[in-house]
């Protein structure tokens, strides 16, 4: 009874393996068959390429054995950051001498004093300006149309036309600027020389 006991424990029990055996298994399973002149034992320890099954990558790919993608390794050249363009970021809200003479002769601008009516009725003013003094301006551009006519003796500006402030030397007028881009008049300018610097540049072209 014993033999029959043991002979049959050895039938179910799984066949012992050599080390070498055990490790050709290992290497079968991993897809690692001996090379020529190779034992089982160096190819199972063999690192395997690097393989990529699927479509061709980059232009460094290439095809291998067995349908897989060799892929070989590239470095990624960084290149510098994009500086900001200078037009884009240039200074628009004051405009020149001569771009502001050239908007009144062809009529196409918005020209407002924002001095004094003392100080305007003293010294004079630039030639097709209007005079609203630099604390009535917010009022003045949330008027009534109708209104601002009758005040002020001209049409209203339109928040989409060409506005610009002028004062005596570009204090004033940049902070009539201000609000005027507040309330939404995107084109609004001003004339930082003033009218001290207009003066000076009409005595000059008449010399």
């Amino acid at each position: 009874m014993r033999f029959h006991e043991c002979s049959k424990a050895e039938e179910e029990a799984p066949a012992t393996q050599t080390p070498n055996e055990a490790t050709a298994h290992e290497g079968q399973a991993q897809g690692k068959a001996p090379k020529r002149g190779e034992t089982l034992k160096t190819a199972a320890h063999r690192k395997p390429s690097r393989q990529l099954t699927g479509p061709t990558v980059g232009r460094g790919a290439q095809p291998a054995l067995g349908g897989g993608t060799h892929v070989k390794e590239r470095r990624v050249l960084e290149t510098a950051k994009p500086t900001a363009c200078h037009f884009c970021t240039a200074d628009n809200s004051k405009v020149s001498y001569k771009e502001l003479k050239g908007l009144l002769e062809s009529k196409s601008v918005f020209l407002i004093d924002v001095r004094e009516k003392w100080e305007i009725a003293e010294y004079g003013q630039i030639p097709g300006s209007i005079s609203i003094p630099l604390g009535e301006i917010v009022e003045a551009l949330q008027m009534n149309p109708q209104h601002f006519k009758e005040r002020y003796s001209h049409d209203m500006p339109s928040k989409a036309d060409c506005l610009v402030f002028s004062c005596l030397a570009g204090v004033r007028s940049n902070q009539a600027l201000i609000s005027a881009k507040t309330l939404g008049f995107s084109r609004a300018q001003h004339y930082a020389g003033g009218f001290k610097g207009w003066t000076e540049y009409e005595s000059s072209e008449k010399k």
